[in-house]
């Protein structure tokens, strides 16, 4: 028998992982709010992966409290994440997805694209999602995964954001509020930029979100989520002294 996987969170992201990873024959050990971490920790010391599929505010409490017979095996794959997130609480090198498929309540999987993988077990995730024909990227280089986790911010924060105005899809987006949607594009490169320290080309990171905006044309733009994501880009704006009007417009206008 493989080695088992411990999931923390077994929401519609967790269990499609944890269908994976079963598949590939991996038993699998699940984490609610309810379960005791540090006893599952106590007879499960070794596990192959533990895999945190929490949502993006419960991760830092995760990470807080992670048994430290774990450390050294986490895998992540939560919305607007960047190495900060993992590095703040002294982990150097987790397993990280940047997640391009959907899951929603009574649907099957959707996928955009494959999804960009990397670290340790960045092969385990790939083999398990690839039992479900969900199609994966492995990655080469921290400086790729770094490319790959804001694409996927970007691309977030600026649908939801402009969504807020627009509506819509995200190739209605593009095509009939183009201005909008790249004068957002441009202020969230900024702001990615302040969060972690390193110059980023905006044309490149555009030129990859189009490709997720072909992967899935008709994708809505406006989450529940985007009020908070518009309300969390300008306060990370604000800490790093950044103007950003189009964002600041788009607030105005919901006042």
């Amino acid at each position: 028998m493989k080695s088992p996987v411990i999931v923390i969170g077994i929401g519609e992201m967790g269990s499609v992982f944890a269908r994976g990873f079963l598949r590939a024959g991996h038993p699998v050990y699940p984490v609610t709010r309810r379960s005791d971490m540090n006893a599952l920790a106590q007879q499960l010391p070794a596990p192959e992966l533990v895999l945190i599929a929490v949502a993006e505010n419960a991760l830092h409490g995760i990470l807080e409290s992670l048994p430290t017979a774990w450390h050294d095996r986490i895998a992540l794959l939560q919305n607007e994440l960047l190495p900060a997130d993992w590095t703040q609480h002294g982990f150097s090198s987790p397993t990280v997805i940047s997640v391009w498929f959907e899951k929603k309540k009574g649907q099957d999987v959707k996928v955009l694209i494959p999804s960009p993988v990397f670290g340790p077990q960045a092969g385990l995730l790939a083999d398990a999602l690839g039992t479900l024909d969900i199609p994966t990227r492995v990655l080469g280089s921290d400086n790729e995964l770094l490319f790959e986790l804001v694409v996927k911010n970007v691309y977030i924060v600026t649908t939801n954001c402009a969504g807020l105005v627009t509506g819509g899809t995200v190739s209605e987006l593009w095509a009939q509020h183009r201005e909008l949607a790249e004068s957002v594009a441009r202020e969230v490169v900024e702001i990615q930029s302040a969060l972690t320290g390193k110059p980023l080309n905006a044309d490149d990171l555009i030129k990859a979100m189009l490709v997720a905006f072909d992967g899935d044309p008709e994708h809505g733009c406006m989450g529940r989520s985007a009020p908070a994501r518009l309300a969390r880009a300008l306060s990370q704006a604000d800490a790093a002294g950044l103007a950003v009007p189009a964002l600041r417009e788009i607030a105005a206008r919901q006042a």
